[in-house]
């Protein structure tokens, strides 16, 4: 078996993807084909005694979108291929200036063809009077309409194109209604000399309006995709691109791509570690928060694993390069999210759905009524007039609304609350969630540790924090910086000088603080973890319950000692948000379980899913596992959505049916969520979810009145009425009728700017 992956171009819907998919998986041998509409690429993986690329090639080509090889670059290559950056940029800025244009020549468009529908009548000059000039009146439509179309060409180029190779998507809707549209009014424009009264039959307005509402919605979502890339990019940025290197004693700075494994790399105070080693002298902590979710930084001696892209703090290290390339665990993480979006199915919209059977099916009617009337002994103009009246009045208009509004709607309600959807899909897929993931550190909780409780015999909270801030406020440990912030909202006094400072890298510190007041009250202090205090064979006996019960809770107690004596404890922690518990218990009345999946250590997990009532915590988990998880619960059948704010969260947003980017976390995790909380509040995710359900409803409201329409408007269109009583449907009508239809859908949609989340 062989697995490909290629470039497919001109997709622009869900349906051009599943079309792919469809007539790739019906090759004999071809084992999987997933399409991934975002990043316009299909991964194949087939039996090459039985599957040729030329095969494949010809299948896609066939139906109609053109197809090449996509071409890997070497993963953990900082620099993206700046050729494809100005095209895609270039692909942008022309959809932003048609979207322009088409908006600018709609606008006098809508000014003249509507206003004589309002009750008061608007002014127009009289050369273009419709009641006066009506000639002018629909010719200045038509030169109106005609930029407008071209504008939107790519509807008409490719709604065609596929409506041709019989996979007819979103674009073949809008091409085929708005092509009915225009061509009526056309005909009607030439016959308005013969007859003014045709001058009440046009439609330009009709066929230029849907145009450049699609075009708003396209223009979006091109938008959106090349934000997607911003994610790989993020992460590639992790890595510094100068490492220093230690040959035949000496120090050299070399590009990090020349790196190779063995190479002894030299990672000073508050630089990024370059690539995956071993340390192999020295003593540091390190910050591994952006890739293991671990909040508190980790203690690294002698032996211990480091990760490419953590940051060194306060100590030096000299590490041994172990893996480099594709084998980094940042390169691992970075191909997580390629092949996590590789494999997720696209969320098909209703429209798109139904689009391979609507459109032929209308084309069919109209024919087919035509050829009736024809038989039955009827003139041209009668059947040219039931072809044109069932074609206007099954413009899918209603059809193509009936989504787009609701969403854009919905998401215009996100964001006023702060959520940001990036998409349709997104927020169609929320409503379905039954399982909401949620990371601990920076999600649940502050991601920020801060001073807990302040536990001492004989001094006072303050007394003891003067002591212990004095001591720390030369570390730049995040521990230290808790201390120093919490001494500052406290206490404004300095009571104490530092005479002498020592930090005990993994151990704590050590200093020698004298009282400003009083020169010879020199107190020799030390501040650290239960190791440190064993190794001065000090004491913790009247405290030691108390830092048990505290380190069961997921802190960091730390122990004073003051000339030796164990004076107190000061615990640090990474305390829940105040909204976090309230969140939770929102989400699960909409009838999800919820899951705290998190790197941090058991203990401290386990803490915070109890506190905040979760039901049930996955703890320990690595970044490469997070995305595991998720696949897990979705081979459950669970739908899942995953709430996260670090670059280790990443792989799992994308993995999860929806990713739910905390704002103020990591770019690379708002990049690749699919929703966005500005506020980083949780109960914003709960609230997401209220917005799809609302969103969802609407939309079927409005497809079922849209269909609901057509089932009612095509018979009679295609003359149901004329057998009955003589009547016939004049395309006049139809088009109204087919306006109302999308008026009553935008009314629908409109409604959820009401309502409250």
């Amino acid at each position: 078996m062989k697995e490909e992956v290629y470039i497919i171009e001109g997709m622009t819907c869900a349906s051009c993807s599943a079309a792919v998919e469809r007539v790739t998986r019906k090759l004999d041998g071809v084992d999987r084909s997933d399409v991934n509409l975002t990043t316009n690429r299909m991964t194949i993986v087939y039996d090459e005694r039985k599957v040729n690329p030329d095969m494949i090639k010809a299948k896609v080509e066939k139906a109609g979108f053109g197809i090449k090889e996509f071409h890997q670059d070497k993963m953990g290559q900082k620099e993206l291929k700046v050729e494809k950056e100005d095209e895609e940029e270039l692909q942008l800025k022309g959809a932003r200036n048609c979207l322009i244009g088409a908006i600018i020549f709609t606008i006098p468009l809508l000014y003249l063809a509507m206003g004589h529908m309002f009750p008061f009548e608007l002014p127009v000059p009289a050369i273009i009077s419709m009641n006066v000039f009506p000639s002018n009146y629909a010719l200045i439509q038509l030169l109106l309409t005609i930029p407008i179309l071209y504008f939107g060409k790519n509807f008409y180029i490719i709604g065609f194109k596929t409506l041709f190779h019989g996979n007819p998507n979103m674009d073949s809707l809008v091409a085929i209604g708005t092509t009915s549209a225009f061509v009526y009014s056309l005909i009607m424009t030439f016959l308005i000399p013969i007859d003014h009264s045709y001058a009440h039959q046009l439609y330009y307005e009709s066929a230029a309006v849907v145009v450049t509402l699609v075009m708003v919605g396209k223009y979006l979502e091109k938008n959106s995709k090349q934000k997607t890339k911003g994610a790989i990019k993020a992460l590639m940025e992790l890595t510094p691109d100068q490492a220093i290197i230690r040959v035949n004693g000496e120090e050299r700075t070399i590009p990090v791509e020349e790196l190779k494994k063995g190479d002894i790399v030299i990672i000073k105070p508050g630089a990024k570690i370059p690539l995956d080693g071993k340390v192999i002298k020295g003593e540091s902590s390190v910050d591994e928060s952006m890739l293991t979710g671990e909040s508190i930084p980790v203690e690294k001696n002698r032996n211990d694993e480091v990760i490419g892209g953590s940051i060194n703090f306060n100590g030096s290290l000299e590490v041994e390069i172990t893996r480099v390339g594709e084998d980094t665990t940042l390169a691992k993480i970075i191909k997580l999210i390629e092949d996590a979006q590789g494999k997720k199915a696209p969320i098909s919209k209703i429209a798109d759905r139904v689009a391979g059977f609507f459109v032929p099916a209308v084309m069919g009617i109209a024919v087919i009524a035509s050829i009736i009337w024809l038989i039955a002994g009827q003139d041209l103009s009668f059947v040219l007039t039931i072809f044109v009246s069932v074609l206007v009045i099954a413009c899918p208009c209603a059809l193509g609304l009936a989504t787009p509004t609701a969403i854009m709607v919905g998401t215009g309600l996100g964001a006023s609350n702060g959520i940001l959807i990036r998409s349709g899909e997104a927020l169609e897929a929320v409503h379905k969630v039954d399982t909401v993931v949620l990371d601990k550190t920076g999600t649940i909780t502050k991601g920020k540790p801060v001073v807990t409780e302040i536990i001492s015999k004989n001094y006072s909270e303050e007394d003891l924090l003067e002591i212990v801030a004095a001591a720390e406020s030369l570390s730049e440990h995040p521990l230290a910086r808790a201390i120093v912030e919490a001494k500052k909202e406290k206490c404004s006094n300095k009571i104490y000088e530092i005479e002498a400072f020592k930090s005990l890298t993994g151990l704590g510190v050590e200093a020698k603080l004298q009282l400003q007041s009083d020169k010879s009250v020199i107190r020799d202090v030390l501040i650290g973890n239960l190791k440190l205090m064993e190794s001065r064979q000090i004491t913790i006996d009247a405290y030691q319950e108390e830092g048990f019960r505290l380190a069961k809770q997921g802190q960091t107690p730390m122990y004073i000692a003051v000339n030796e004596t164990v004076e107190g404890i000061v615990s640090v922690a990474d305390t829940i948000k105040e909204t976090s518990k309230r969140a939770i218990s929102d989400m699960k009345k909409y009838g999800t379980k919820v899951y705290i999946l998190t790197g941090d250590n058991k203990l401290a997990a386990n803490y915070i899913g109890t506190q905040v009532e979760a039901d049930e915590v996955i703890s320990e988990v690595l970044p490469e596992d997070k995305a595991n998880v998720i696949a897990g619960l979705q081979k459950e059948g669970r739908s899942v959505m995953m709430v996260g704010d670090g670059i280790n969260d990443a792989p799992a947003l994308v993995q999860a049916d929806v990713g739910v980017a905390i704002g103020s976390g990591s770019d690379v995790a708002i990049e690749s969520g699919d929703i966005v909380l500005m506020k980083s509040d949780l109960q914003d995710a709960a609230k997401a979810i209220h917005l799809s359900k609302l969103t969802i409803r609407n939309i079927k409201q409005n497809l079922f009145w849209a269909f609901f329409y057509n089932a009612i408007g095509i018979p009679i269109a295609a003359g149901a009425l004329y057998l009955v009583n003589g009547t016939l449907l004049s395309p006049m009508i139809g088009g109204f009728a087919m306006s109302l239809s999308s008026v009553c859908v935008v009314t629908n949609a409109l409604r959820l700017r009401r309502k409250k989340l």
